[in-house]
């Protein structure tokens, strides 16, 4: 990480954000590869969601990896409230940001200790809220630890739909501005579908949201709809 958050360009420190993010002129390449985005702009305004949606590979992933600071623009900036988010130290910036992706990371360990891992101090009421608000709480009771079941390798395994929503649940108590999600739509049964579409609706008020939208309910509610192909809009 030493090299990702270098301290002669990552000086600036955020306390409190808006959550306005705008790409002005954006292109990106991956090493040595050609340009994956060509000449991106486009504005996703404080507490709104984008939907980013395309075929694989068309460059709807890179959009989102550079929101969320994983990728930095080869050229034109990306920026979070007026200020070019290059220039911002990362930790500054990633402890506002929440992120859903397809196959999250869940480390062996419990459920409880998977949800807290963004926020180990959290109060048993805070973790509460953010179980029932993701529903995890529809699985956990019945299992007979609980939030104290182990997951990974010598614990349960769980449906994609459940580990799904422990990333929610996860995002919900981190309580960050600005959210990343990538829907997936695999291995989700209709049940699953329904919880998380609801856990979801939480999780996307008043936050900037970008979504890598599969989902047509996704799609219809979202503020605009970006259709990426080959590398532009």
């Amino acid at each position: 990480l030493e090299e990702e958050d270098d301290p002669e360009v990552r000086k600036q420190i955020i306390k409190n954000i808006n959550g306005d993010i705008k790409f002005n002129a954006v292109s990106f390449n991956y090493e040595g590869s050609k340009e994956v985005l060509h000449d991106i702009s486009f504005e996703a305004k404080a507490g709104t969601v984008t939907a980013l949606v395309g075929s694989s590979g068309s460059g709807k992933s890179t959009i989102a990896g550079l929101a969320a600071t994983f990728l930095t623009p080869k050229n034109g900036e990306v920026t979070l409230d007026g200020l070019d988010l290059s220039k911002i130290k990362l930790s500054s910036y990633r402890q506002h940001l929440g992120v859903v992706l397809q196959d999250d990371f869940l480390f062996e360990g419990t459920i409880r200790e998977n949800i807290l891992f963004p926020r180990p101090k959290a109060t048993d009421q805070e973790l509460k809220a953010a179980v029932e608000a993701a529903y995890v709480n529809e699985f956990t009771v019945r299992f007979e630890k609980g939030l104290d079941t182990l997951i990974g390798e010598r614990g349960v395994k769980l449906s994609g739909g459940q580990r799904q929503r422990i990333a929610i649940a996860r995002a919900l108590l981190a309580n960050p501005k600005i959210i990343l999600l990538d829907e997936a739509t695999s291995n989700l049964d209709n049940e699953s579908e329904r919880f998380i579409q609801k856990s979801l609706e939480v999780l996307m008020k008043d936050r900037t949201t970008f979504v890598i939208a599969h989902r047509l309910s996704t799609i219809q509610q979202a503020d605009q709809i970006l259709v990426i192909e080959d590398g532009q809009i």
